[in-house]
């Protein structure tokens, strides 16, 4: 699929992985809409992606969902990629010596991470459905989610994240088969150790400590090899149904 020319929606775009992929794709000649949660975007300010429309949208919200994708499709451009980036990695153990796992807390991550994953994708997919096919294969465009590695081995207090996580894979297949007869292809990235502003704060110890679990390469993944990978999967006609981990071979340890 032909990137250049298209409407790309992605979320979580203000900084992070979602801010990678809205540069590359918007060097690639799509026209990029990013959303996230209007504090994101103030707090980036004149920093955000060069040829990237930031749209305050919180992705738990039809409404707020369903007038960011009226707007990309009012910009008269064809809806032909969304990457869903926006998620929260809260930790938290089922019992502590504070006593079990908060609900809301976990309620929150599923309802950021899974719910709104969906919410993005069920809406996003409804605007492309309408869209002419670019091939005679009836091919439409093509859905990116963002799984994690802790959706196979989840560590110890990442009850809710991995719950979330492993339910965006859960949903790969059966959306890529739900799409199908529309042409629209759904594929999950699974990143492991991503060097992202969530890392900010650690310090050079711990940092070392996470590279060094990593297989090959031992280093941490940058959000660019993110979005070099985004672009493949959207240009790669036969890729569907798919969770690709980008990890270096990490399997998580328990902690």
């Amino acid at each position: 699929m032909e990137i250049q020319g298209t409407a790309a929606l992605v979320t979580g775009a203000a900084s992070g992985l979602g801010a990678a992929t809205a540069q590359r794709l918007a060097d690639a000649g799509a026209t990029v809409f990013g959303l996230d949660l209007a504090q994101s975007i103030e707090r980036v300010g004149d920093k955000a992606p060069a040829g990237v429309t930031l749209i305050a949208t919180d992705v738990t919200s039809a409404d707020d969902v369903q007038a960011a994708v009226d707007q990309i499709v009012a910009s008269g451009l064809p809806l032909r990629l969304v990457v869903n980036c926006a998620g929260v990695g809260w930790a938290g153990r089922v019992l502590s010596k504070n006593g079990p796992h908060d609900l809301e807390l976990f309620r929150t991550v599923i309802t950021v991470n899974l719910l709104g994953t969906f919410n993005v994708l069920r809406l996003a997919a409804d605007a492309m459905s309408k869209t002419e096919p670019v091939d005679e294969y009836g091919q439409r465009g093509v859905i990116i989610n963002t799984a994690s590695v802790a959706a196979f081995e989840g560590q110890i207090g990442q009850i809710a994240y991995s719950a979330s996580k492993g339910g965006v894979h859960g949903m790969t297949v059966p959306a890529a088969r739900d799409l199908a007869q529309y042409g629209i292809r759904v594929n999950t990235i699974a990143p492991g150790i991503v060097d992202t502003p969530m890392l900010a704060g650690v310090t050079d110890e711990y940092r070392k400590g996470l590279e060094a679990g990593v297989p090959f390469p031992s280093r941490l993944a940058q959000p660019s090899e993110y979005a070099q990978l985004v672009q493949m999967i959207a240009e790669h006609d036969y890729l569907n149904g798919e969770t690709i981990r980008m990890d270096g071979a990490l399997r998580m340890a328990p902690r």
